[in-house]
């Protein structure tokens, strides 16, 4: 079986990373397409559900993960650990299916070490004034907070750098047709296709009786 792909989606918080995310299974649909739910600590906010926005875990069960070497990589932010379970991935990749991850630049970096194959693409903002506007209009965050975030987002911004793929988030459904656009694209290469090709080629073979 031929082994899926994993691609690492980055973006300063507020690009529409999330949206974008959602916005993906409209134009593949979830047939051999997977999102990682990552492991926490922190507890859940309102509306969060264990499994589907996060794996919420302990601090003993966290560490108990990560001394059985279950996560690819891992991070302490602020008072709380965040990490990718390789069972979320390796199994999925293993499948054939293909696995698409987002999670911040440091853990990209980290999971790219792990796992240099994988494709990683970063999330832009058309501008700095459309960034703050989203970031003002979810109401997710106290001023303060969206005043970091705006602070830190151009050392963000410029990690694009280090990406194999930039796409600019200034319309949804075109970014989401683009993303999409970068997975098939890797779908559709020879190597990923041999299998397929060859199986339709034997087909033709046996049809003529073997002639070339």
């Amino acid at each position: 079986m031929t082994r899926g792909e994993l691609f690492l989606i980055s973006a300063p918080s507020g690009a529409g990373k999330n949206s974008l995310m959602d916005a993906l299974g409209a134009h593949l649909g979830h047939e051999r397409l997977a999102f990682v739910v990552s492991h926490t600590t922190r507890p859940p906010r309102a509306g969060e559900r264990d499994g589907v926005d996060y794996h919420f875990v302990n601090d003993a069960q966290f560490e108990e993960m990560v001394r059985a070497d279950r996560f690819l990589e891992w991070a302490r932010v602020y008072d709380h650990r965040y990490g990718t379970a390789a069972a979320e991935v390796l199994p999925r990749l293993a499948q054939g299916i293909d696995v698409v991850h987002d999670l911040d630049v440091q853990g990209a970096t980290r999971l790219r070490l792990r796992m240099p194959e994988a494709h990683s693409i970063f999330v832009l903002p058309p501008s700095y004034a459309e960034l703050r506007r989203r970031l003002e209009g979810r109401g997710a965050d106290e001023a303060g907070a969206r005043a970091r975030r705006l602070a830190l987002s151009l050392s963000e911004i410029e990690c694009y750098r280090d990406y194999e793929y930039v796409i600019v988030n200034s319309d949804l459904q075109l970014a989401a047709a683009t993303l999409a656009a970068i997975i098939v694209e890797k779908r559709h290469r020879r190597a990923r296709m041999q299998e397929v090709a060859e199986a339709i080629a034997d087909d033709f073979r046996t049809a003529l009786g073997g002639a070339r």
